[in-house]
């Protein structure tokens, strides 16, 4: 061997030593670089498939808004329910969302979508997005009237309160109070100096009740408000408990701690003296039941209606969901019935599982004899009248507490005053609390805010 071929043989192992040690070294870094290749490849596809469980939602909110009760994507049958996903710029299906819809528990309107989005390149990398809509109800109010509002310096207000007239308010609360009036004129039934021109919202409450005064806010419109009796009629007949003319005084209706409710006919009324109304008008009949005969023992109606075509007497304890119409179609003023309240008519549990509507098609008004000290929980409605207690000269009561909602056509009220601020007749202390499981949660039939679903939470794995 001669040297020249040495020299090529020791080049050639070095060669093959720095091959072998560039491979070792650059096995591990090719790896790494595919790793990242892979784990950017993957990051986009987990991108992709949220993005696509996003359409998911958009779509299917997109439908609530359209067939609002629609929880079965037009099909009619149990999900869940599969979609394509299409690439709008090259028309190519690049993946697929599956829908799984919880429609509204009895009593809520929350709706659950669950969205799963994948790609078509990297079918078991799946993204989730879990959202909930609910619709609010009109009782997102506390108070809401479209007459005057008077809150007395004895009176205390939890929750939103707005009139569609003017406010005067010497009281207490912790929400906002507010009116559409710019300025109006208080009538006299307002208190000295009324009549007289005010701003929308006045009055001698203190200065941090004052911060919550807003005016002038768009109005509300009380159609909204008005429960399609004839539906709820039907609804009554077909699977809840319908009670027609009782051709005696009216119902009585004892809600009872079991769920159950007793029914009974009034054959006889007590004697009270005339009372006024908050329209002036004396009313010379009789308002709390004496006699009565137990009809039947009902468990809380299925569909929650009870509907009554006469007066109705409303108490007990409620436990369950259930709204109570009175009413008597068409419309008269003179023969449309109201609800009274004689009694206490409390919850079982104040935890959103028990909800009361008191929809009247007249006025909705707490009886000469009601307790002296008076609670009552539930979302009340004076569809074309008002919520009160008559005016009886020296019929003067300690307190009554409210929670839930009042929403009355009418001027609303619980206590009179005299011009000087002093009471004359009904509460002299009257305690309002907000019950914000109504909002989302409201009793069967109620009303329900025109805003459609609004989105409340939004979760994503």
């Amino acid at each position: 061997m001669n040297k020249k071929s040495f020299q090529k043989g020791a080049v050639l192992i070095y060669l093959i030593i720095v091959i072998f040690i560039f491979s070792i070294l650059m096995i591990p870094l090719l790896n790494i670089v595919l790793s990242q290749i892979n784990y950017l490849k993957t990051s986009v596809a987990k991108e992709q498939a949220l993005q696509i469980a996003e359409a998911g939602i958009n779509y299917y909110q997109w439908r609530l808004a359209h067939f609002q009760t629609d929880y079965q994507d037009g099909t009619g049958q149990a999900g869940p329910y599969v979609h394509e996903y299409v690439d709008r710029d090259t028309q190519e299906v690049v993946g697929t969302y599956s829908l799984e819809i919880t429609p509204p528990t009895a009593g809520s309107t929350i709706v659950t979508i669950k969205s799963t989005g994948q790609t078509i390149d990297y079918p078991n990398i799946k993204r989730t997005i879990t959202v909930k809509y609910g619709i609010a109800s009109l009782a997102k109010y506390s108070f809401l009237s479209n007459n005057v509002i008077w809150i007395g310096g004895n009176e205390y207000v939890t929750g939103q309160l707005q009139s569609n007239n003017g406010i005067r308010f010497d009281g207490y609360t912790n929400a906002p109070v507010q009116s559409t009036k710019t300025t109006y004129t208080c009538p006299s039934n307002q208190g000295p100096p009324c009549p007289a021109t005010k701003d929308g919202i006045w009055g001698q409450a203190p200065s941090f009740v004052r911060s919550f005064w807003q005016f002038p806010v768009p109005t509300v419109d009380f159609s909204g408000l008005t429960s399609d009796f004839s539906s709820m009629k039907g609804s009554a007949q077909t699977d809840g408990i319908y009670l027609p003319p009782s051709n005696e005084k009216g119902y009585s209706l004892v809600f009872k701690n079991n769920g159950t409710v007793d029914i009974y006919k009034i054959t006889s009324l007590q004697y009270n003296p005339t009372g006024w109304d908050t329209n002036g008008y004396a009313h010379n009949e009789y308002i709390d039941y004496q006699n009565r005969s137990l009809q039947f023992t009902k468990n809380m109606p299925n569909n929650g209606i009870i509907y009554v075509e006469d007066k109705v007497w409303v108490e007990g304890v409620v436990k369950g969901r259930v709204s109570v119409a009175a009413a008597l179609l068409p419309y008269n003023k003179s023969t449309s019935p109201n609800i009274y309240i004689p009694n206490n008519i409390i919850y079982s549990t104040k935890d959103g599982s028990d909800s009361l509507g008191l929809i009247s098609q007249k006025d909705i008004v707490v009886t000469y004899h009601a307790p002296d000290n008076l609670e009552i929980n539930g979302a009340l409605i004076a569809q074309n009248g008002a919520a009160q207690f008559y005016y009886y000269e020296g019929n003067i009561k300690d307190s009554i507490t409210t929670y839930g909602s009042i929403m009355t056509f009418g001027t609303w009220t619980w206590t009179w005053v005299n011009g000087s601020a002093a009471v004359t007749s009904g509460y002299r202390d009257t305690y309002s609390n907000y019950d914000g499981n109504l909002l989302y949660g409201p009793p069967p039939s109620f009303p329900l805010s025109t805003s459609g679903y609004q989105q409340l939470d939004w979760t994503s794995n």
